[in-house]
């Protein structure tokens, strides 16, 4: 027996057999018959009207990166309208980076030495981002260390630091210039050291010195934000002063250098902002998994 489509005309309206003769069709069929072809079409039109207003965070395939003056003022954006404090935003983004790590090197595969983080933290934002990153790594039961080639007399990494040192978190009073020495004692370096607009040279001699010993390590490197030295525009200092991570984790939305990122795993650290925040910067970027703060990209 054919199948008749929702929307073919149907059989002669007026008529329909019962016991092989025609028949006048009751009106509260044809009225029931009707009101079902309306609902379908209705439902049809209305999935396809929603298909085609997708929210455009949603369409990783147009993803967005963001520039300089774009990623201050979606932080302007946080800080002003929606009232986030800085110490706020600092610890959302540290746990969201040590969950990150937890992502690419899950606890239970590595082995004792493996466990050992190395944090190397500057003395901007994206420092304070490492202090609570190295903390949230010690309460996920890895070993971290901090390494802080000028420290900051600002308050919030005063903060940061005596929390540190109450939970017995080391720091290394130098950096050994001895690549092999780090190589030996740590399973992994978490570069904090520079964010988006500051380069090397207005941090400071150690700053630099710290980065070039960073260079020539061959154990695994997590970048948060942009790999230290970057030009945060172009990305131009991964062939110059810049650090090569294996993985990235952009705080917020990544910043346009990560279009040149080559590493192996990127991940976007910014479940906490807001959708209308979102929308206004065009952030394409994928849907968060249950209740993970950190996308991988």
């Amino acid at each position: 027996m054919a199948a008749h489509s929702a929307f073919a005309a149907p059989p002669d309206w007026r008529k329909h057999r019962v016991g092989g003769e025609e028949a006048p069709v009751p009106w509260d069929a044809l009225k029931r018959l009707w009101l079902w072809q309306l609902g379908f079409g209705h439902r049809l039109t209305s999935a396809m009207s929603s298909a085609a207003r997708l929210d455009p965070t949603e369409a990783p395939e147009e993803r967005r990166f963001l520039s300089t003056a774009e990623a201050a003022a979606l932080e302007r954006e946080l800080l002003e309208d929606y009232r986030f404090g800085r110490q706020q935003l600092v610890e959302l983004c540290g746990h969201a980076s040590a969950v990150a790590v937890t992502k690419v090197f899950p606890l239970p595969t590595l082995s004792r030495k493996q466990r050992t983080v190395l944090v190397v933290c500057g003395p901007e934002q994206n420092g304070a981002v490492g202090l609570v990153c190295a903390r949230h790594l010690q309460m996920f039961e890895y070993e971290p260390t901090i390494f802080y080639p000028t420290r900051s007399l600002d308050l919030l990494h005063r903060d940061l630091t005596t929390q540190c040192e109450k939970m017995d978190i080391p720091f290394l009073s130098y950096l050994p210039t001895e690549v092999q020495l780090i190589n030996d004692a740590y399973g992994l370096v978490v570069d904090a050291v520079l964010g988006p607009g500051v380069q090397p040279g207005e941090i400071g001699g150690p700053c630099t010195r710290t980065l070039a010993i960073l260079k020539l390590l061959s154990i695994p490197l997590v970048s948060l934000d942009i790999p230290s030295g970057w030009d945060a525009e172009t990305g131009g200092g991964d062939t110059e002063d810049g650090l090569r991570p294996d993985v990235l984790v952009s705080l917020a939305a990544p910043k346009r250098c990560a279009g040149r990122f080559s590493g192996r795993h990127h991940f976007v650290a910014g479940r906490f902002v807001p959708d209308d925040v979102r929308r206004k910067f065009a952030l394409r970027l994928p849907g968060y998994t249950g209740t993970d703060c950190v996308a991988a990209l």
